[in-house]
């Protein structure tokens, strides 16, 4: 049983925007917070922006200002709007749910990972 698929990703230029999309299923998108990652060649999985308890959203802070998290819950779906995309943003991007922090860090330890969608900046 898929319970998250990512879609969105491609091959943009520096300064150019994507949107990714990770489409839940209802016990998913219910009951748990929501995340997107990424993880780039050699380096460590990274939180990029979550939601968390109480409206509260989590940005990593070389995205703020640029990307944007967003959810549509008549379609149980997670939006990751990129904006002025830089090629240090260039990494294999992960939708998760999990618990929420309640602390304004988002999720917690994911329970749930997507199959990861590829977000390619060139220079």
């Amino acid at each position: 049983q898929v319970r998250l698929v990512e879609s969105g990703g491609g091959s943009v230029q520096s300064g150019g925007s994507l949107r990714l999309s990770c489409a839940a299923d209802e016990y998913t998108y219910t009951y748990h917070c929501m995340a997107w990652f990424r993880q780039a060649p050699g380096k460590e999985r990274e939180k990029v922006a979550s939601t968390d308890s109480d409206l509260r959203i989590f940005y990593l802070d070389s995205v703020k200002g640029r990307f944007t998290i967003s959810q549509d819950d008549d379609k149980r779906t997670l939006y990751l709007l990129m904006n002025n995309l830089k090629p240090e943003d260039t990494a294999m991007y992960y939708c998760a749910a999990g618990a929420c922090g309640g602390d304004g860090d988002g999720v917690v330890a994911a329970e749930t990972w997507g199959q990861g969608t590829q977000v390619t900046v060139t220079s």
